[in-house]
């Protein structure tokens, strides 16, 4: 059968929404997924040079590879008032051109950062490393993401809320886009329905036995949280708002894309449905 890769970040709402496959419980038609974890700006990076079939990717990366990945409706991450955090010492005061730790140069939070931020002096960095970094005085300040916004160390403090950010740009009204999926444009379109229909099927099946498939994860070691961590983190970013893109979703994503365009980060202006697979081959070509 065909291998088809497929690569998701280690952080826990990955993990969750992907592992109903790896245990079996939801399998693709013809075909077997090889899953690659690994962190969200090397996933993205990946992205760029075509390395995977199927991939996690940061919103903000999508209109840099809409020419060779089509957008995926599902495994998606939406802040609804909240999201990554900017943190810094406790009692510090930031200047103008303060320097601070991003995870990536093509994540969402880096998008937005650059816009409301434009004197700061970036570093990029792994995420697990910038709360050490923010700590250790190797930055002034970082971006938070991930399971790191719940758990950073007490001598912490948040400066400034992404999703206040995301707020003030965007006018307010829509959650907050962080991360999808994409998938290969050079797959034959019915394989490519089958497969987004799988993860779709995939990430509904976790949300539902979530109780089940939790202690699973924690038990098996592949979540870098306790288990009162995990429930929260899961109640953020992987539950019913994630197994298929809705019309304010939609409507997100289009504003992030706007605001991109807007402060001359994307070459060109993009509706998020204009690249979605078309599923609606299947059924015209039954008729």
């Amino acid at each position: 059968m065909k291998k088809i890769s497929v690569a998701h970040s280690p952080d826990a709402d990955d993990i969750f929404m992907y592992y109903a496959i790896k245990f079996g419980w939801v399998t693709p038609k013809d075909a077997v997924f090889e899953n690659i974890a690994d962190d969200i700006e090397t996933l993205n990076q990946a992205t760029l040079k075509g390395e995977y079939d199927i991939c996690a990717i940061s919103f903000a990366l999508y209109p840099f590879v809409k020419d060779d990945y089509a957008l995926l409706k599902t495994a998606v991450s939406f802040g609804e008032g909240y999201g990554p955090k900017l943190i810094k010492k406790k009692g510090t005061k930031l200047k103008r051109n303060f320097k601070v730790a991003l995870s990536g140069e093509f994540t969402t939070n880096a998008l937005l950062f650059k816009i409301a931020y434009p004197e700061a002096r970036i570093t990029y960095m792994n995420f697990l490393d910038i709360e050490q970094a923010v700590i250790d005085g190797t930055v002034d300040a970082g971006v938070l993401i991930h399971e790191s916004i719940l758990t950073f160390d007490e001598s912490l403090e948040v400066e400034k809320e992404m999703w206040d950010v995301w707020v003030e740009l965007s006018g307010g009204g829509l959650p907050l886009p962080l991360g999808g999926m994409c998938l290969r444009r050079s797959l034959p379109i019915h394989n490519a329905i089958n497969y987004e229909n799988t993860l779709i099927k995939a990430v509904d099946v976790a949300n539902k036995n979530r109780r089940v498939l939790a202690p699973m994860l924690l038990e098996k070691g592949l979540i870098r949280v306790d288990a009162p961590t995990l429930d929260t983190y899961l109640d953020l970013y992987a539950n019913d708002n994630s197994v298929q893109l809705s019309e304010v979703q939609y409507q997100a994503l289009d504003k992030l894309y706007e605001l991109g365009y807007k402060h001359g980060y994307f070459n060109s202006l993009i509706k998020a449905k204009d690249y979605l697979i078309p599923s609606e081959y299947e059924s015209l070509r039954a008729q």
